[in-house]
């Protein structure tokens, strides 16, 4: 097991149902360290610099727009194997498919709009990290 860094975005569907407070104590009861964070809203450049890899699906139009349509909290999270376990906490993409007691279960409505978004893998997280936050905001 090594100590890792991961990305987590609440995004427009949970920032505007008030959640934000409910899933941050959710991933610090499970042992997590919150090291940065901060709300903004994303311009339609910056959603499609941030889901490039999904570029040529035919969900990227769509995903844009609702990561623009209001404001997300940008989290970095730290621990013990800390990418795959988020990811466990976050649940299946679609909250219809997510385990009980998983934050897409708790608070997604459907497969798009789902709560949260979480890096999935170490390559990815080395990107996503640095996309919204600079070295001197990761306070550890």
């Amino acid at each position: 097991m090594s100590v890792e860094r991961t990305l987590m975005l609440i995004k427009p569907d949970a920032v505007k149902r008030n959640l934000e407070g409910k899933i941050i104590a959710h991933v610090q009861e499970k042992g997590f360290k919150l090291i940065a964070m901060k709300k903004l809203k994303l311009t339609r450049e910056q959603a499609e610099n941030f889901y490039f890899v999904h570029k040529d699906r035919p969900f990227f139009n769509e995903l844009c727009e609702f990561m623009t349509s209001g404001p997300i909290v940008a989290m970095v999270w730290e621990g013990e194997d800390a990418i795959s376990k988020i990811r466990e906490i976050m649940g299946a993409t679609n909250p219809e498919e997510a385990e009980e007691g998983t934050i897409r279960k708790l608070y997604g409505t459907n497969v798009g709009e789902n709560a949260v978004h979480g890096s999935d893998s170490k390559e990815s997280a080395d990107i996503e990290i640095p996309f919204f936050f600079s070295r001197l905001e990761l306070v550890g």
